[in-house]
């Protein structure tokens, strides 16, 4: 928990790089009119994941430890891994669907979330990381149904729960539709085939993805040099190709190293993530509702809804601290010999 609480202490610190919304003054961005937005998200992601994990790769390719994969027995999930993904993937269905409908919350989020479930779930957790077939089906499954729940504060609220949906927002703006709660109303015919088009891309990946697997698991025959230098060939330029900026780019090697840092000090990127994520709306939050309230913290408490969520905050970190000690409990009293008994 140290750990974990500490990279999200560092996500938030990272959210408040650029222009205070409510004052208007720069914060943290040392002069760099590129930070005056803000870190961009993009730069983190692709620092502390893709490039992180290309550097351990390459430390492995020099020791001799990393070669090309060679493709053996059936491509297809055995009866046994279905039956480990089911729970995976209903859990994930239905977090990623109610976290996506949150506004503001996107897929990210949705898959960390269902990974931490199916690790805490899971009876061998420590298979994670390793090969674990729950590791990947739940947040795909997570992933896939946040967004279709992003789509219900679109279509109902007008606000855009994630990048994709902002931009469809753009293109309703352009075009003159206004999403909010008379859109299914006026453009029903908009709003279900919007509906349709989830449906009928979810039947396409599946006759591109099965058919075609063996042809894509044919890249990892690519050697090793190759390969790596294509993946930061393709991150760094998505990366530059958002906004045009070399500021960016740097921003993400930058991250790159201190992701190598953390992973060296086993300390969780994703806390650090949610926190980058989530820290831009949980200061404005925080601020109008001080500003509210008059300087007054018991403003956050002034409702059930409010006393609910802190306890339930409150719990989520008094809980591993708990099973901890239960634990520590259990290995002691079966240390411990019992009457009548002798070596």
């Amino acid at each position: 928990m140290p750990k974990g609480l500490f990279a999200a202490l560092v996500g938030l610190m990272i959210a408040t790089v650029g222009i205070d919304l409510q004052s208007g003054q720069e914060r943290f961005t040392f002069g760099v009119a590129a930070l005056q937005e803000g870190v961009p998200f993009l730069s983190v992601v692709v620092g502390f994941f893709a490039l992180t994990e290309m550097i351990f790769q390459v430390q492995g390719w020099y020791r001799g430890e990393l070669k090309p994969i060679r493709i053996e027995g059936r491509l297809w999930c055995t009866p046994d891994e279905w039956r480990r993904s089911i729970m995976p993937i209903t859990r994930g269905g239905i977090i990623g669907f109610l976290v996506g409908v949150l506004p503001g919350a996107g897929g990210i989020i949705a898959t960390v979330m269902s990974y931490a479930v199916a690790k805490r779930l899971s009876k061998h957790p420590e298979m994670f990381g390793h090969g674990a077939i729950e590791g990947v089906a739940g947040p795909e499954a997570a992933n896939n149904a946040a967004t279709s729940g992003n789509l219900v504060p679109l279509l109902t609220l007008g606000i855009p729960g994630s990048g994709v949906t902002a931009v469809l927002l753009g293109a309703f703006v352009m075009y003159g539709i206004q999403p909010g709660p008379q859109l299914m109303k006026e453009r029903p015919d908009l709003v279900w085939g919007l509906i349709d088009s989830m449906y009928i891309g979810n039947v396409i990946l599946v006759i591109l993805n099965l058919p075609l697997i063996g042809l894509f698991v044919r890249i990892l025959y690519l050697p090793v040099g190759i390969f790596l230098s294509a993946i930061l060939l393709i991150a760094l330029k998505g990366v530059y190709s958002v906004n045009t900026s070399a500021t960016e780019v740097y921003l993400a090697l930058a991250f790159a190293a201190a992701g190598y840092v953390f992973r060296r000090a086993d300390v969780p990127a994703a806390p650090l993530v949610l926190g980058v994520v989530l820290g831009g709306l949980m200061e404005q939050s925080f601020r109008q509702g001080m500003t509210i309230s008059g300087g007054d913290p018991s403003i956050f408490l002034s409702s059930m809804i409010c006393v609910i969520l802190a306890l339930m905050t409150v719990g989520s970190l008094a809980t591993p601290l708990i099973q901890q000690h239960r634990r520590l409990r259990r290995a002691a009293e079966s240390a411990r010999p019992r009457p009548g008994l002798t070596a």
